[in-house]
């Protein structure tokens, strides 16, 4: 309970932060905050759909596996950072409402574990990929559920 406690107040100071205060206090910057982290997920999911999808043996057969994810890469790093600030700046606005939403913490947990899969395996696994594959299939397919995971997470915290 005492950590529970903690982390409560850790939220609460998240929440009384400035710019937690200037995006809550403020008419239009939640929405304009929004609006950004939305074309930021329209961004992220385009990168990573168009290499999933090549890891599958859908689309784009013209090109290598290493060649698409080259050229997808500057938009998913892209999107991920417009996705972090937005992100962070918009739970910040709302600290203690995420604090009691388990919505809030599927996607949170879910998050670096999606960021590190994609960066770290499917990313080193794409590079050198020529062909489809059985594993590039399950790389691809692992990829795309860590991900709905976060975007679904993140989809009903609104509503929960």
């Amino acid at each position: 309970m005492e950590e529970a406690g903690w982390l409560l107040q850790l939220f609460e100071w998240f929440e009384a932060s400035a710019p937690g205060r200037m995006v809550r206090e403020s008419l239009w910057m939640f929405g304009v905050i929004e609006a950004f982290h939305l074309v930021g997920l329209a961004m992220l999911g385009g990168a990573l759909l168009v290499v999933d999808l090549r890891l599958l043996g859908f689309g784009l057969k013209d090109s290598t596996i290493a060649e698409t994810d080259r050229q997808a890469r500057p938009w998913l790093t892209f999107s991920v950072v417009l996705l972090l600030v937005t992100g962070t700046l918009l739970f910040l606005s709302e600290a203690i409402k995420c604090y009691y939403n388990t919505s809030f913490w599927v996607k949170i947990t879910t998050l670096p574990f999606a960021l590190g899969f994609t960066y770290f395996v499917k990313e080193r696994f794409a590079r050198t990929a020529l062909y489809t594959s059985a594993y590039s299939q399950w790389v691809a397919s692992a990829d795309l559920l860590l991900w709905f995971i976060v975007a679904a997470g993140g989809r009903w915290i609104g509503y929960s």
